[in-house]
């Protein structure tokens, strides 16, 4: 009986041994590049702000270029220990888009965890260096931007739509061959139900300045994309069809600026050359065609070239036109049909360069009708079309022509007839004959002036008298016809009188008509 006590505590404490073991959980490594702020035996292991383990050992890697955290987490960790699951330092983080960590100035660091349910479990992970812009818990969708002109947009940079932030970026990487960059973005949910298929992106990093043919144009998105950057996107209204929802990981095409984003894209295009011989300073790349100073193609190359027959300089200018722009009110398919451009050409369609603004001096292709043109024709150059251009109009020759329609004028008969017409009119004003003229009027006006002050001495008063005589026989007539009056008395008994001789008359009237025999018989009893 005396070794039953030392074996029942043995047999506790195997027992408190072995639940200290299987409530342990499991031990996992974690490898960053640095353990700044991480102490073994105080560093806590967090997700939301909740304990699940703690830091019990960091060793540093035998390639000397990392550490390796070695934390026990509580029990029950190990349904969430997948591949996918990420591990990062939360510390103080202050950037340009996010500000992070601050409770750990006082609290010190810690190691976050974002955990996943999915996928093969491990227990070795590669921390991250910085925290992700979102965790498995929160909803969304990721998105790729392809970008022919590279990318300045940083990690965390926001994704607006209309102005609101629905998203962030999450990197950018260079696509394969290297000629373009693939930027990671990711909109939450429910915004993520906003991108169609047809949906437009484009940077709105800083501000957008555009010196255009229509002047200076500036739009931003915010003050935080003036720092950091930016991406916005909208759909677009259009006659076209309306896009699907978007999938995951879609492809979208990333515009430079909004208004490259907003503009219709037409499959087919036409492509021409035009010959200058005047300067085109001001023309550049993307500077509009336009026909009826409507928009229908955009420059794309501009060289100078040396015709040695002629012994001149050229400046070919290619240009891209859409043809789909133009409308046709008929049957499309006829005038499809028909070489469209020559007949065109020959009714003087011609290209000529235009000043697009008086501020920023750009000058723009106007395709238009020249009556006065020589006549031309649609030739070619290499494997492209070329069309008749007009020379430039400056402002110079504007005034030129100007003068020249103002010399032709016959300045010096016009002159010479208003010289005469003013010494008419001189003559005419200092002629005795107007001056007598003058005097007679004014004496007419004297005596018609005195014969209205006669008209009114004598006239009135015997106006006076004729409207007191009127108001006497108003008068008069007035006690004839008043209630009672003899004469107004009199009147209505003769009237009763009459009424009640036309009853009688009635009465005998009805009689008879029963009974005609009381002519002869006299009336009955």
């Amino acid at each position: 009986m005396v070794w039953l006590v030392p074996l029942v505590a043995l047999g506790i404490g195997l027992w408190l041994a072995y639940r200290h073991y299987v409530m342990q959980g499991p031990l996992i490594d974690i490898r960053f590049k640095s353990a700044a702020g991480l102490q073994a035996g105080k560093t806590k292991v967090k997700y939301r702000d909740v304990e699940v383990g703690e830091v019990k050992s960091i060793l540093v890697s035998e390639d000397l270029k990392s550490v390796i955290v070695r934390a026990r987490l509580v029990a029950g960790a190990e349904e969430y220990l997948r591949e996918k699951t990420r591990f990062w330092v939360e510390r103080p983080r202050v950037s340009a888009g996010r500000v992070s960590g601050l409770e750990t100035l006082l609290s010190g660091p810690y190691i976050a965890v974002d955990p996943v349910t999915q996928g093969p479990e491990t227990h070795t992970f590669i921390g991250l260096e910085e925290p992700p812009l979102f965790t498995t818990a929160e909803t969304g969708t990721q998105f790729l931007l392809r970008s022919e002109q590279g990318s300045s947009l940083k990690r965390g940079a926001p994704v607006y739509y209309r102005s609101i932030p629905v998203g962030r970026v999450i990197g950018a990487e260079l696509a394969e061959g290297g000629k373009a960059v693939v930027i990671k973005i990711f909109i939450a949910s429910p915004h993520d139900r906003l991108v169609l298929t047809t949906t437009r992106f484009w940077n709105a990093s800083g501000i957008d300045v555009t010196l255009g043919t229509d002047g200076v144009q500036i739009h931003t998105e915010s003050l935080l994309s003036l720092l950091i950057g930016g991406i916005a996107f909208d759909n677009p209204d259009s006659l076209e069809e309306t896009g699907k929802p978007a999938e995951k990981n879609h492809r979208f095409p990333l515009y430079p600026n909004r208004e490259r984003a907003y503009e219709t894209l037409y499959p087919k295009k036409e492509r021409y050359i035009l010959f200058f011989q005047d300067s085109v300073r001001g023309l550049e790349v993307n500077a509009p065609v336009m026909l009826q100073g409507i928009p229908i193609g955009r420059v794309l190359d501009i060289k100078l070239r040396f015709d040695e027959e002629a012994f001149q300089f050229l400046v070919p200018v290619l240009i891209e036109i859409e043809p789909a722009r133009i409308g046709f009110i008929g049957d499309p398919q006829r005038l499809a049909g028909e070489n469209l451009v020559e007949r065109l050409v020959e009714k003087g369609l011609r290209g000529q360069l235009r000043t697009g603004s008086l501020l920023t001096g750009k000058l723009y292709i106007e395709l238009g009708f020249h009556e006065e043109a020589p006549p031309a024709q649609l030739s070619r150059y290499g494997e492209y079309k070329v069309l008749p251009s007009m020379p430039l109009e400056t402002l110079t020759q504007k005034a030129n022509a100007f003068l020249d329609r103002l010399q032709a004028l016959p300045l010096q008969e016009i002159g010479k007839e208003l010289q005469d017409t003013l010494a008419g009119a001189n003559d005419l004003v200092h002629s005795e004959t107007l001056s007598q003229s003058l005097l007679e009027l004014q004496g007419l006006l004297t005596e018609l002036r005195q014969a209205a002050q006669s008209i009114d001495g004598e006239s009135i008063p015997a106006f006076n008298a004729a409207l007191q005589q009127l108001h006497q026989t108003l008068a008069s007539a007035e006690q004839f016809l008043s209630p009672n009056a003899t004469l107004y008395l009199e009147v209505q008994r003769a009237l009763r009188e009459l009424s009640a001789a036309a009853r009688s008359i009635r009465s005998l009237t009805d009689y008879l008509e029963r009974h005609p025999e009381a002519l002869l018989q006299g009336k009955r009893r």
